[in-house]
């Protein structure tokens, strides 16, 4: 079952370190199949309001989204991002071929 690193970046202060993370972050995905789903907008909100971007990396397994994030090509450019950046990172598990959304009922 797929699993998504997903980021929820409320500010972004560009800078060297940013572009140097984002020049050097393809690499470390490479290794765990990880693909972007997700990168920024355009946005169309039809509900509520929106600021910030998004960001969404598809992987084939949470075991493979677990061990990019902890990986050790990761962990070295983490902080050009984490300090220059203010929002959320989570990992979540995707949901099989065929679900429903009733399927979470039970």
């Amino acid at each position: 079952m797929p699993a998504y690193a997903v980021a929820v970046i409320r500010e972004t202060r560009f800078g060297d370190e940013i572009k140097e993370y984002l020049q050097r972050i393809d690499g470390t995905l490479a290794p765990f199949s990880g693909k972007y789903r997700v990168h920024g907008g355009p946005y169309q909100p039809l509900e509520g309001a929106w600021s910030g971007d998004l960001v969404v990396i598809e992987f084939p397994s949470m075991a493979l989204a677990q061990s990019w994030y902890e990986s050790d090509a990761y962990k070295a450019i983490r902080p050009l991002r984490t300090e220059h950046t203010e929002g959320e990172v989570f990992l979540v598990q995707g949901v099989p071929e065929g679900y429903r959304g009733e399927d979470i009922l039970g």
